[in-house]
């Protein structure tokens, strides 16, 4: 079977920010992001046709990161009306009858890393999908059995496609984003070193920890003045290897709480109908109580 893993905080994001009228529920509060979320996640299970998934949220949007780089993303700035949505989010993944992370310490894109390498040691899993275009997810990617889907643009990224959008394979994108940069997560990169350049050069040495001191041994034709981004690499070494700790996900051996240690557990068997009108009457989501196309008494009924 795949295994379909969806970064609910992403897409929470993009139907919040769509440019169309607001979703408003009760009393008047916005709930876009709720109701796309919800679209998206009933869309892909009964259009596109997945049986196993999990969700992950950030619960909190500050994590170890921020205790590491204080500019590091937070919620420092975001709009109420978003940040108030994410616990709605979460218990409307639940109601929809499917497995949810919601993040604390930690992010949704440490869950989703956690649960990819956990079910990708599993014979039964064919492959696993995660869902997002996010490039720090590239990391994930191991050849044709981890692969990142960008639902929107309809777009599979597998090892070769990495390669060819970023400039390097899925092993060198922690490094690549260290020195680069990553304007969405708040870290700025390292001067001199730009997307290309930076591709140029662990497509050579592939880690920072393999990269000559020395500009004058660097095997990679094109680099413009390697003597000096070489020294400014050895100058901010501290720094670019703090961005790829920041920039590197984290895994269940590091603590990620994935409570799910058979992939059967993340099969979806159909909604809680009494959870999901519950949770459409409470919030005023009558535009949604049609959506879920099965529920779990008929799907065990079925089974």
């Amino acid at each position: 079977m795949q295994l379909h893993l969806v970064d609910a905080t992403y897409e929470l994001f993009r139907a919040h920010y769509a440019p169309r009228p607001p979703v408003r529920g009760r009393d008047g509060i916005v709930l876009s992001g709720v109701s796309g979320l919800v679209d998206q996640l009933c869309y892909l299970l009964r259009e596109q046709g997945a049986t196993h998934v999990g969700c992950a949220t950030d619960h909190v949007i500050e994590s170890w990161r921020n205790d590491r780089f204080p500019g590091y993303k937070s919620s420092a700035g975001m709009p109420r009306e978003l940040l108030d949505q994410f616990p709605i989010a979460e218990d409307a993944i639940a109601a929809l009858g499917l497995v949810v992370w919601p993040m604390v310490e930690w992010e949704a894109d440490d869950a989703i890393a956690a649960a990819a390498l956990r079910f990708a040691a599993d014979p039964e899993v064919e492959k696993i999908v995660v869902c997002t275009p996010d490039k720090d997810m590239a990391q994930l990617v191991r050849d044709g059995r981890i692969v990142l889907w960008d639902r929107r643009r309809e777009i599979v990224y597998d090892d070769a496609a990495v390669r060819v959008k970023w400039g390097v394979g899925p092993e060198s994108i922690p490094d690549w984003l260290a020195l680069v940069g990553d304007s969405a997560d708040g870290y700025p990169g390292i001067p001199g070193f730009g997307a290309k350049t930076a591709a140029a050069l662990l497509t050579r040495y592939v880690n920072l920890e393999h990269v000559p001191a020395r500009g004058s041994s660097w095997e990679v034709p094109g680099i413009r003045n390697p003597v000096g981004l070489a020294q400014t690499l050895r100058e901010r070494l501290d720094e670019v290897l703090l961005y790829r700790e920041l920039a590197r996900l984290c895994t269940v051996e590091d603590g990620v709480p994935i409570p799910e240690t058979d992939v059967e557990q993340l099969r979806w068997t159909g909604a809680d109908k009494s959870m999901w009108e519950t949770f459409c009457d409470r919030w005023g989501l009558e535009r949604l109580r049609s959506r879920p196309h099965r529920w779990r008494s008929e799907a065990l009924t079925a089974g």
